[in-house]
């Protein structure tokens, strides 16, 4: 098939650099000699964009958290890889990736799309969409802003984020080996909540604009430890 990217954005480019489509085109492309053409631009812009497609093409989309309607009438298809997608590009190959298809045939392309990147693809409902988009969110954006919160505190002793890495990295290797709570330590996990107190007063003195983040994700840790592993 011949296939199109509208879009010039991270995933755009991400996009064509992996698969042998052509693009990116401009989001009044309208579709013409193209089989299909995959839409990666703002989840605000997606109907207007499948609104500029002639009839004929299967069109899809690369968000999270929309489900097909936005694509009407077409013949349409999702696929959204499972991966962080930086300015310097991706590396799709071995995450997963939340495909869906009004027909069989869109099906299929979604799920051909995601092989020819190296990624696992399984099907999540369009009433599920949004859900699944929030935990990938958490998942991964949250991720990282809770790390800058570590390398902001840590930084009021004068070392820097890289004494950090290879916790954070053994923490999210325990939590894919082990679940949430057999990976849990630390001083909640112990019921030491006298270090707990310390700590929280470092975080007042020092950063206090993340005392309000250190108390929910208290806790929850907290709510995670009483869980059997």
């Amino acid at each position: 098939m011949r296939i199109a990217v509208v879009g010039a954005g991270r995933m755009g480019w991400a996009l064509i650099a992996a698969l042998d489509v052509e693009g990116p085109f401009g989001r009044g492309f309208d579709g013409t000699g193209f089989d299909a053409v995959l839409l990666a631009v703002p989840d605000a812009q997606i109907a207007v964009a499948a609104a500029a497609v002639q009839t004929g093409p299967l069109v899809g989309h690369c968000a999270g958290s929309l489900g097909l309607d936005v694509l009407a009438p077409h013949e349409a298809f999702a696929l959204h890889p499972l991966m962080t997608v930086t300015a310097a590009g991706a590396s799709f190959a071995g995450s997963a990736a939340a495909i869906a298809g009004s027909t069989s045939r869109a099906l299929e392309l979604a799920s051909s799309l995601a092989s020819q990147l190296g990624m696992q693809p399984f099907e999540i409902a369009d009433a599920d969409r949004t859900a699944y988009h929030a935990a990938a969110s958490i998942a991964s954006n949250f991720l990282v802003t809770l790390e800058d919160a570590a390398e902001t505190l840590l930084a009021t002793t004068g070392a820097d984020r890289t004494m950090l890495v290879p916790l954070v990295r053994a923490a999210l290797e325990n939590w894919a080996t082990l679940g949430g709570p057999a990976a849990l330590t630390g001083p909640i996990a112990r019921g030491d909540e006298a270090v707990v107190a310390r700590q929280r007063a470092a975080i007042a003195e020092r950063a206090p604009e993340l005392l309000e983040m250190f108390d929910v994700m208290c806790e929850r840790t907290r709510a995670l430890a009483t869980r059997s592993p």
